[in-house]
This record gives C-alpha cells, structure tokens and sequence, in this order.
C-alpha cells in the first residue's frame, strides 16, 4: 500500500521536482486563493510596479472563492474554480516567482509552456466537494482586495488539502495522457 505523502509550504524546487502527474498529495501550511478579479489585479500592479498582496516565492495559489463561514469555523465551503479563467494571467505571475498553482481542469499551452519553464506545477482539486476542503482549512484571513468578496485574497492555513498533481514540472499533464490513453482503446 502506498504511503499517504504529505507536502508543507513553502513548497521547495525539490519538492515539486519529485512530483509526476497523477500522483495524489495531501498539502500543509499556508495556501492563498484567488480567482479573475484578483489575478487581474495583482497583474496591474505588476504593470504599475506596485507589490503584490504576498510572496509568491515558494507559495501556492488556490483558485477558489471560499464562502462565508458558519459561526466557529475558519471558512465555509472552498471548492476549486475552473483554472483556465486564470490562464491569462499565469504566466506573467509565474514570471515573477509563482510555481504552485492549485484549480480544477485543463491549462492552455502558454500555461504549460510557463510551468515547464519555470519548473512549477499544477494540482487539481476535487471539484464538488467544496465543504469537505473547507474542513482542511485550520485559519484564513483576507490580506488583499476585500472588496471583492469572496474573490478577495485569503491567506489560509490548510492541513491535507487532497489534491492530484495535474501537471508536473516537466509539463506530463493528466488530462491530455489520460485522453491519448483511452483513444488508444
């Protein structure tokens, strides 16, 4: 039986390199989310010069939009976004230091090409269960574009958020193997 792997954030260049498309992980630690409204955000301050909200070094961007939490808890539900509402603005974020993305479906070329590249990676989360990720999520806290909503960007600490490694560094995606291996059939 294989062994349960756990990986923690900040997630390291090893770490993600030993990664293969397929592969299931639980992930630890800080994970930050956003969807559209921030990432088109953080690209016009990119273009502006201005900061982004955190660090993208070593750190993940989970594309959700989490809802309210019920009193007690740190969040509500945070099903994963579909990914390629984000591929127009991955690669540029990607540019200046983001690896670790996390979302639901497929990713266009330049996004793959940009992973390759910059030796990040791709996890997909399980799409329809959205309350059964938010019990990952031990804190989360709004640190950009509150405004937004629930498309604002939180900063959450998650315990073994079950994600599936999509597409790995060396851009061995999933989706597309798992389609050449059924039109073989």
């Amino acid at each position: 039986m294989n062994e349960k792997k756990i990986i923690t954030s900040p997630f390291h260049d090893d770490t993600i390199k030993s990664l293969k498309a397929g592969e299931m992980v639980y992930l630890s630690g800080v994970v930050y989310t956003g969807r559209d409204a921030a990432h088109k955000r953080m690209c016009e301050s990119l273009k502006a010069g201005m900061p982004m909200p955190f660090d993208f070094q070593g750190a993940a961007i989970y594309y959700a939009g989490p809802c309210p939490p019920k009193p007690g808890k740190p969040i509500g539900s945070v099903g994963p976004t579909t990914s390629g509402r984000m591929d127009l603005y991955a690669p540029a974020l990607m540019d200046k230091g983001l690896k670790v993305m996390i979302g639901k479906g497929l990713r266009d070329t330049e996004v793959k090409n940009s992973i390759v590249k910059h030796g990040g990676i791709y996890f997909a989360a399980i799409g329809g269960a959205a309350a059964l990720m938010g019990k990952c999520v031990e804190s989360a806290e709004v640190i950009a574009y509150e405004d937004l909503g629930t498309e604002a960007v939180r900063r959450l600490v998650v315990k073994e958020l079950p994600v599936i490694v999509a597409i790995d560094s060396m851009g061995n995606d999933m989706y597309t193997e798992g389609r050449k291996q059924y039109a073989t059939k």
